[in-house]
């Protein structure tokens, strides 16, 4: 068993980076540093500025912000301002009514927020907020971290930030730096009581699924899949069942329902794709509460130790890296050992490395849908003994090296593809 110190390190990332988030992450950690910039400020802001890194902007044009019936950013800048409590985190917008709303669409018509891109910053995660009223001037910094807070200074030629974070994605010396043999023997050995907090994640994320059912959201493809047609070609199987409830909780997010769901990194699509597809899985193989806890734990560390190397924000879907870890707990499940899982990591990469980000938006059922797939298929192949050899494409004979070999494309080699998405995103008609 992996050491006590250790394992209270891993138990404190996973606290960190497993957490409640209603909405799109995005445009809530834009309404996060609103609301702190107006609690400086002392008042309700007369004027907004937004200056965002590239990939907030894509990531937060086309979402449904929950419980306003609106999408992106303007909505959600505005409500951070009248009812954002800082203290809420990436629940920042929990206290909306339909008085409130009304209140924010009125202070968007009034012309009272500029959104620009930050220019001269390779931070991918950047919000900066700079609220004024009549003479006093408040803001605030997210950087690196979806509620990473960073200290700043006003400067005449504008905002400088400190080095010394704190929040979500602050560093410290103790922070244990993971490999896919930590992640399975922390997942598999590590005493239950110390762990058993990851089910939390079943009951936000598989609520959200049940909840999306009694709503029209996003595509619908959740409920799709449920329907006689779909049942003509899936049948009632658990291949089934696993893609409608992993959709629905997605439909349910893009599509701006009210709905707390339990993120992953910094993604709540990642938190309902590394939960739900191992919660199906285990309830239909009549696995014990033990080995669903160790295997959720096991998918969602892994996702927090890909996202290590491969950043919060990328070109690359984040459906990719929790489908990974989901395919890892549903291995597990399966009855299979590390050899095992590697092998369905592995097979993982072969597939879908390359599926690019085009920002959050209801579709991202669609790409869900494709790595959950994937991860059962890959699961499938591992315990057959199936697994992609190092003589075929970015695979390599050690998994971490294969892992790393993936985020390094989606990390640096495709820069220019998130360039150029964001380009087309944001000159359509």
């Amino acid at each position: 068993m992996i050491e006590k110190e250790l394992r209270d390190q891993i138990i404190a990332m996973v606290h960190r980076e497993v957490v409640p988030a209603i909405g799109c992450t995005e445009p809530m950690c834009v309404a996060l540093c609103t609301a702190k910039a107006t609690e400086k400020l002392g008042c309700r802001p007369e004027k907004i500025e937004a200056l965002l890194s590239a990939n907030i902007l894509k990531n937060a044009m086309g979402v449904g912000i929950p419980g306003t019936g609106m999408l992106g950013l303007p909505i959600a800048i505005a409500l951070g301002a009248i009812i954002g409590k800082s203290d809420y985190q990436l629940e920042v917008l929990k206290d909306l009514t339909p008085e409130t709303l009304e209140e924010g669409k009125r202070f968007i018509a009034e012309n009272r927020i500029a959104i620009k891109q930050k220019e001269g910053i390779s931070e991918k995660l950047y919000v900066e907020i700079i609220c004024t009223a009549g003479d006093k001037r408040a803001s605030a910094v997210i950087a690196g971290g979806h509620t990473r807070f960073v200290e700043e200074s006003l400067t005449p030629t504008g905002l400088t930030p400190n080095p010394s974070p704190k929040g979500e994605g602050n560093i410290k010396s103790d922070d244990v730096t993971l490999n896919l043999r930590l992640v399975y023997d922390f997942a598999t050995t590590a005493p239950l009581d110390e762990i058993s907090f990851i089910m939390e994640a079943r009951t936000y994320n598989m609520n959200a699924a049940r909840e999306a059912l009694k709503g029209n959201y996003g595509h619908n493809l959740g409920k799709s899949i449920e329907r006689p047609l779909s049942k003509g070609i899936f049948g009632d199987s658990i291949y089934c069942h696993i893609i409608s409830r992993t959709a629905s909780a997605c439909d349910a997010r893009m599509g701006g329902a009210m709905i707390p769901v339990m993120s992953n990194s910094g993604s709540g699509n990642q938190g309902i794709c590394a939960t739900n597809p191992v919660c199906v899985y285990a309830k239909e193989n009549e696995n014990t509460e033990e080995e669903l806890i160790r295997a959720l734990m096991l998918s969602h560390l892994t996702a927090i130790y890909i996202k290590q190397s491969l950043g919060k924000l990328s070109a690359l879907c984040g459906c990719v890296v929790a489908s990974i870890g989901s395919s890892c707990g549903i291995t597990y499940l399966m009855g299979g050992e590390y050899e095992r899982i590697c092998a369905s990591v592995k097979n993982m990469i072969a597939n879908l490395t390359g599926m690019i980000c085009d920002g959050a938006k209801p579709s991202c059922s669609l790409k869900i849908t494709s790595g959950v797939s994937t991860a059962l298929l890959s699961a499938l192949l591992a315990m057959e003994g199936k697994c992609v050899s190092a003589s075929e494409g970015i695979v390599d004979d050690d998994v971490d090296r294969s892992i790393h070999n993936l985020t390094s494309i989606g990390a640096d080699a495709m820069c220019k593809t998130d360039e150029m998405i964001l380009d087309i995103m944001t000159t359509k008609n």
